[in-house]
């Protein structure tokens, strides 16, 4: 009876015990089954996120296509303005200021970004070089040589009489000068005639004989330049014509 008891109790325990197991397996089975459910709620949620945050794409409207712009072109020439040119090497000409000079050369120089045409004069008596800009020969008064007819009026104008304006001297010299400085051939032999002194008029005072000489030189130069002479020469020419003066 003891025996029939214990074995009765031995197979109470192993029942309790396989129930249990079973319970822990179903209890495994529902927790895995949740899990997997809530992997599937997370991805489901997830996916349900991304769909609401990702609104569809509107369809856009098919751009048209334009016609190219035509693009115009234009070719810019820019052309260099030829300067004509009065003089060339070896030229003499007749600089108002300065008198006669030669021309030694045209060159080109660049000035505040410009390019300029340059005359380069010589003028052996005084020892200087003078560079004119060839824009500036018509402001300047430089000329070429007086013609023969011009030169003719120069030698007449000196045998014709003196006209010596009664003024202060000082007056006289100021237009004296003035005439020297045109570079007019005719105007330079007036300066002579009227300070050319008959020999009973007395001297030349200082003053006189200065400005005298100043307009022989610079006729004389003019003079041996068209007849090409020597300058001696041709101031003893000058004055020969004075002295046929009655």
């Amino acid at each position: 009876m003891a025996k029939a008891a214990k074995a009765k109790a031995v197979k109470k325990i192993s029942k309790a015990a396989s129930v249990k197991a079973s319970s822990s397996k179903k209890a495994a089975t529902s927790v895995k089954g949740t899990v997997k459910s809530g992997k599937s709620a997370v991805t489901l949620g997830a996916e349900n996120k991304k769909a609401v945050k990702t609104p569809a794409k509107a369809e856009k409207a098919p751009r048209q296509k334009t016609a190219p712009k035509a693009v115009e072109t234009m070719e810019v020439v820019v052309e260099k303005k030829v300067e004509k040119l009065d003089f060339v090497a070896g030229d003499f000409v007749v600089y108002p200021a300065h008198g006669v000079g030669q021309v030694e050369g045209v060159e080109e120089q660049t000035i505040a970004g410009l390019s300029i045409t340059l005359y380069t004069i010589c003028f052996e008596k005084d020892r200087m070089r003078l560079k004119l800009p060839v824009t500036k020969v018509k402001a300047s008064g430089l000329r070429k040589l007086s013609s023969k007819d011009r030169l003719k009026d120069a030698l007449s104008t000196l045998q014709g009489r003196s006209q010596v304006r009664r003024i202060m001297w000082s007056r006289r010299a100021q237009e004296y000068e003035a005439k020297i400085n045109s570079g007019d051939p005719v105007s330079i032999a007036e300066v002579l005639r009227d300070l050319k002194k008959a020999d009973d008029q007395g001297e030349q005072s200082y003053s006189e004989r200065q400005i005298y000489q100043a307009a022989l030189a610079r006729l004389a130069r003019e003079v041996a330049a068209i007849e090409k002479i020597d300058e001696k020469k041709a101031a003893e020419k000058l004055e020969a014509v004075l002295g046929n003066v009655a």
